[in-house]
Order: structure tokens, then C-alpha cells, then sequence
């Protein structure tokens, strides 16, 4: 048998769990494994009980403004075809990447180099 109280999983997923239960009492599965399978199973679709939403902290209506101002901005600029800060995405790129945009700028050792060392010589490079 399933553990723990069931009381904070809402009445839809009671009655999902009831519905699995009774498919699989009717494939001839034992009872309590039925109950143990069908709870589980909506746990995995739902993810358990009734989840208390949120933080409980609400961004402020700066924040909110500011937040939205920068999105924008962030949009504009890839509007307009610019790229990110070069900083930020070269630490997302992969080490290949990195190695390719090397070559280019034939940057000698960067066989050799880790993934740090190819972004600092990148950077020397301009």
C-alpha cells in the first residue's frame, strides 16, 4: 500500500489514481500493488500533490519595469543584428567552436589548448 496521507492531491488526480487502479485490478494485478502503481503513476504525470505555487515573494513594480526595459533592449539589439557580450558567449561555446574560431584567426598552440586558454587567447586576439 501506497504511503503517506493522500490528502493534498485534488480531486482530478484522485480520480485518475482510482481509474489506473481499477485497469490494472482488472489485468488480475493484486490490490495493493494496484493502488502502488496507480499512485505512482500520477506522480509522475503531475508530480505529486497540490504544490503551494510560487516563492511567495512578488517582484516589485521596478523590478518588473526594469526587467521588461532590459528584455526589450535584449531584443532590439538582436533586432538589429548584434551580437552578446563576446565574454558571455564564448564561455557557452563548445571547445570546437572555440578551436574553429581559432583557426580563423590562426592563433598558434590552440590544438593543445583547454577551453580557458583558447577564450583568453581569443580575447588577446581582438
Amino acid at each position: 500500500m501506497p504511503r503517506g496521507s493522500k490528502a493534498k492531491y485534488t480531486a482530478e488526480q484522485k480520480r485518475k489514481a482510482q481509474h489506473i487502479e481499477e485497469r490494472y485490478a482488472h489485468k488480475g494485478v493484486p490490490k495493493d500493488e494496484a493502488e502502488a502503481r496507480a499512485w505512482a503513476t500520477v506522480n509522475k504525470q503531475s508530480g505529486g500533490g497540490e504544490k503551494a505555487g510560487g516563492s511567495g515573494r512578488e517582484k516589485t513594480a521596478d523590478a518588473k519595469t526594469r526587467d521588461r526595459r532590459e528584455s526589450a533592449r535584449r531584443a532590439a539589439a538582436s533586432r538589429e543584428g548584434l551580437p552578446r557580450d563576446s565574454r558571455a558567449s564564448r564561455n557557452t561555446q563548445t571547445v570546437e567552436s572555440l578551436r574553429k574560431e581559432a583557426r580563423a584567426k590562426d592563433i598558434p598552440g590552440r590544438s593543445t589548448m583547454r577551453k580557458q586558454e583558447l577564450i583568453e587567447a581569443l580575447r588577446k586576439a581582438g
